[in-house]
């Protein structure tokens, strides 16, 4: 679906180069995740996967084409939800769907039922003027799924989206997943990489520092402990024991059986934990 090798960038007037020799596969059906603090070159490697940015150097195919000649038709196989939603404010959201739609030569998507999908039926007619900040990202990504794309780019797709609508967008982007669709998205908010992505590339200061599947990233990061926090008599407790060995560990056995527990978990890394420890980096 796309494969991108020693793919260098640097913008004009700018002697360094924002990327550096990145290479990476993403395979058609998953969704694949950049991962990476503000300015660390994943908006630029979208920008480039999409077509806009040009002047690259190193090899970038994208279903099949190369992006240092693509035409109009390039376009109509992927679907584009930029971190800033770029819309008509004066328009409705359905005026705003049905003026994109005549952007395409194929059969679009009902945008009644794209709306409905992320909640915002009820909010068809209305001006996207007046649409919160979460409103607009959910709109815009009903824009992105409009032309029903084999390949979808997704820029923070989370932001500004208070909880019950950031579960919502999640549902619906494993949702194009199950339809065949790949997806890139580019995040700096873990949570949504490691519930969403099947594989991740931690990108800083324009370099691929590591890409994995997120479980696998944990599990080979994290420490084999399990940690037990338990009642005796009204003192809370809490001790460490290997993984390992839990099983055949005299102490850990009477706890269980002699003991009320409160909470009890392995010590496996966090996805951000893995980030900070492989690139000594923040996602600040």
């Amino acid at each position: 679906m796309i494969r991108v090798k020693d793919l260098h960038f640097a913008y004009p007037g700018n002697d360094n180069n924002t990327l550096n020799g990145l290479s990476f596969q993403i395979q058609e059906g998953e969704i694949f995740g950049f991962l990476g603090p503000s300015g660390a070159g994943k908006s630029t490697t979208q920008k480039i996967l999409i077509g806009i940015l040009k002047n690259f150097s190193g090899e970038v195919l994208v279903n099949s084409q190369n992006l240092q000649a693509v035409d109009s038709n390039f376009y109509e196989a992927i679907g584009v939800a930029f971190e800033t939603p770029n819309l008509y404010s004066k328009f409705t959201a359905l005026e705003n769907l049905s003026f994109f739609r005549n952007f395409y030569s194929g059969e679009c998507r009902d945008p009644l039922e794209l709306l409905a999908a992320v909640g915002l039926e009820n909010d068809a007619n209305v001006r996207v003027s007046d649409y919160s900040k979460g409103m607009k990202v959910r709109l815009n990504f009903c824009r992105s799924l409009l032309h029903d794309p084999k390949l979808i780019f997704l820029d923070e797709p989370t932001a500004g989206l208070d909880p019950v609508n950031l579960r919502k967008m999640e549902t619906l982007i494993l949702a194009e997943k199950s339809r065949g669709k790949t997806v890139c998205i580019t995040t700096h908010d873990m949570h949504v990489a490691d519930t969403l992505c099947d594989r991740v590339a931690f990108i800083v200061d324009g370099h691929i520092k590591l890409i994995d599947e997120p479980r696998a990233l944990k599990l080979q990061h994290g420490e084999r402990l399990l940690e037990i926090e338990y009642r005796e008599k009204e003192t809370l407790k809490k001790e460490t024991f290997s993984l390992d060995d839990a099983g055949e560990n005299t102490a850990f056995i009477n706890i269980i059986k002699n003991h009320y527990i409160e909470t009890l978990h392995s010590r496996e890394a966090s996805l951000e934990d893995v980030f900070v420890k492989t690139t000594g980096r923040t996602l600040a």
